[in-house]
């Protein structure tokens, strides 16, 4: 077993919670807490529950915090956006690659049957594609056509928008200062709010310009806030926060109650903690179920427990954010013993309980404590069963299911207290839900989009025919290399139940061993296409891609609607700016195809295989989808290397075995100057390779 110097799947000290002393304590030394542990004793819990408003007290008054970003009106959405999404641009759920379009409803009608529902989506645009070239992170936004429009029907939907801001993109060509542009991007978009990609918090200059640009802008940092930021930034992630075994409390939340939190495990396979200290803390959950190209989706028994919670969060946020909040309340002794704990949230007479169960049995016997159920008024509250969606006569002891390891509510209303709008509407949607314990990963594996069809040579090629290097027919056992990144490779999850993942298992080199088999011997064009074949091809066919954004833009634009032609003196130079259908157009003419990633590395192995220059990334046909991700495998490497960041996408000429996953934009924006292609020819179906 390799020695890591850590357990990638134990937290780490950082990812802890804090423990909260009960004697003398200097109270700012818990300033820096992610989650307030909480006592194992119930007798403590009281004492326990008083330090901590102590230390709200006192860190409120130490820096002078007032709250008045979360009383303006325009923002004040944010704390009730408790679930968010994020999605890559070219999610196929949301870009329909047959058709060139984006398709929102389909997105967003899969969020609502399998998970509740979303109230906010982060746009995924750049990483890990950004570094190919030289576009920065702000052309990945605005060269999208109708970009705009997508984000409108977002918001005729009820859905806010995130954009993402990379603070690492430095290496890419230089426009504007990132403050200038990210505040454009803001008001060009009507963005709703800025995730900060690595960042715990923007610089207080970043946060006047956003607010100039869109007042009421929600910024949200992906690691723990500093508790001074709390004042201008309203949402947070609650990424890889260890929960102590009895329930604690997120310090940012409970800091200011309309600052919204975001539990998120990316790397989880089963979210039951993040789902449980979301509830009792009444914040939400990021849904991220392709990390970068990876399909880490949720199970059934997670979802279900997603679409109970959502609906009464959303119908009960007033009492949530703006109740007195008691952390672990008082239960039936009964209940404590068996492992189930609770918040109860108080307001205007209406009561609610958001209860978990740690423990590995379903909990079905009494769950108030004796004081609650003693100030039950003489002529009857009503009770309501919110995970059940079922309102109850009055029981005593009040009794409803709480599923090992899950969750359940309990709303009661005092005589005369008006119940919370909406619901009516949250009951029937939990009611809806299908109970369910099935928590098995769903796994999605890739196929390849399509067969090496056989093909005969036609009359497009060169007079002299195809000069290209031949690929014996047989079984050929290779072995392809990779940089490991957050994409992975074929299939599977390049980390499963881990906490943050960090150097050397973080983008290290790995290889993976494929066998191919060649039933007839397979050419490999010997070279890249150049610009000038490209153009005879285009003069010859009157070829036009049906998505035309970026196709040949460093061309001279022809006149007229005439053909772009090369620049004097590049014809010798690859073609690239031509997306994977521009390259299979032009080998249908020269009556060949696309080479597969293998056949390009077995080629690249032999005598005659030559680069052109500039060195520029090869095509293959390698297109691979899941149902969410394209992507394809590159060959070859290219001249060109994005310096500064290890996000950025692999440079430089690269040796025959490597291979690098490329997720497919849409929209003419797979296009790339350091992508190119050559072709390949073959009699009859060949390939056969198992990853």
């Amino acid at each position: 077993m390799i020695d890591f110097g850590f357990d990638p799947l134990v937290p780490r000290a950082i990812d802890l919670p804090t423990a909260v002393p009960l004697g003398p304590v200097e109270l700012a030394s818990l300033d820096d807490a992610k989650i307030f542990a909480a006592p194992q004793d119930p007798e403590q819990w009281p004492a326990w529950r008083d330090r901590l408003t102590q230390w709200r007290t006192d860190a409120r008054s130490r820096l002078g915090f007032t709250g008045a970003a979360y009383d303006r009106p325009e923002g004040a959405w944010s704390a009730g956006c408790f679930a968010v999404a994020q999605v890559w641009l070219w999610d196929e759920l949301l870009y329909d690659f047959e058709t060139h379009r984006f398709t929102p409803e389909r997105l967003l009608a899969d969020a609502r049957v399998r998970l509740g529902g979303l109230d906010g989506l982060v746009l995924w645009h750049a990483y890990p594609v950004i570094g190919i070239d030289d576009r920065n992170q702000w052309d990945f936004y605005r060269d999208v056509p109708g970009l705009g429009d997508l984000v409108a029907t977002l918001h005729d939907a009820g859905v806010r928008v995130f954009v993402d801001y990379n603070p690492w993109d430095t290496g890419t060509r230089r426009t504007g200062d990132d403050v200038v542009e990210l505040a454009a991007l803001v008001r060009d978009l009507n963005a709703d709010g800025v995730f900060l990609d690595t960042l715990k918090e923007a610089n207080p200059a970043l946060v006047d310009a956003l607010e100039a640009a869109r007042p009421g802008i929600a910024l949200e940092g992906e690691s723990k806030l500093p508790l001074a930021r709390i004042a201008d930034h309203s949402l947070s992630w609650a990424q890889w926060f260890a929960d102590s075994p009895v329930p604690g409390v997120l310090r940012a939340h409970w800091y200011e109650r309309r600052h919204m939190q975001h539990h998120v495990r990316r790397w989880n396979r089963d979210h039951s903690v993040e789902l449980q200290s979301a509830w009792i803390n009444g914040v939400g959950l990021m849904v991220w179920e392709v990390v970068f190209g990876t399909w880490v989706g949720w199970n059934a028994r997670d979802s279900a427990t997603l679409r109970r919670m959502l609906p009464v969060q959303r119908a009960l946020a007033d009492v949530l954010h703006g109740g007195d909040w008691t952390p672990l309340a008082a239960l039936d002794p009964a209940a404590t013993a068996a492992g189930v704990y609770a918040s109860r949230f108080e307001r205007d007479g209406v009561t609610a309980w958001t209860f978990v169960n740690r423990g590995d049995a379903d909990w079905t016997g009494p769950l108030l404590g004796a004081a609650d159920l003693d100030v039950r008024s003489p002529v009857g509250d009503r009770f309501v069963d919110l995970t059940g969606g079922r309102r109850l006569a009055q029981p005593d002891p009040v009794r409803t299911l709480v599923p090992a390891h899950g969750i359940a509510g309990l709303l009661r209303l005092a005589p005369g207290a008006t119940e919370p709008g909406g619901l009516d509407e949250a009951l029937a949607l939990t009611s809806a839900v299908r109970d369910t314990r099935d928590g098995t990963f769903p796994h999605a594996r890739s196929r390849r989009l399509r067969a090496l069809d056989p093909v005969a040579r036609a009359s497009g090629p060169p007079d002299s025919g195809p000069d290209g290097v031949v690929v014996p027919a047989g079984t050929h056992v290779l072995t392809a290399r990779f940089r490991a990144r957050e994409t992975g490779m074929y299939d599977g999850a390049p980390y499963v139940e881990e906490w943050k993942p960090l150097p050397p298992r973080l983008h290290d080199q790995r290889t993976l061993e494929r066998v191919v088999r060649l039933s007839s011997d397979v050419m490999v064009g010997a070279r890249e296409v150049s610009n000038g074949e490209f153009a005879r091809f285009l003069a010859a066919t009157g070829y036009r891609p049906r998505t035309a954004n970026r196709f040949l833009a460093h061309w001279v634009a022809g006149l007229a609607g005439a053909a772009p032609a090369p620049w004097p003196g590049a014809d010798d130079q690859p073609v690239t700016l031509v997306d994977l259908d521009d390259a299979r157009a032009y080998a249908a003419w020269v009556g060949g195809r696309l080479p597969s990633e293998d056949e390009w590395q077995l080629a690249a192995e032999r005598p005659g295989f030559t680069r052109r220059r500039p060195v520029v990334w090869n095509w293959t046909e390698s297109e691979h989808s899941d149902g969410r991700t394209r992507f394809v495998l590159l060959k070859g490497g290219a001249d060109h290397a994005t310096p500064g960041s290890e996000w950025y996408f692999d440079g430089g000429p690269r040796s025959a075995d490597f291979s690098a996953k490329y997720l497919m934009p849409g929209l003419g924006l797979a296009r790339s100057a350091s992508i190119g292609f050559r072709c390949a020819w073959t009699t009859r179906t060949d390939t056969e390779a198992r990853p």
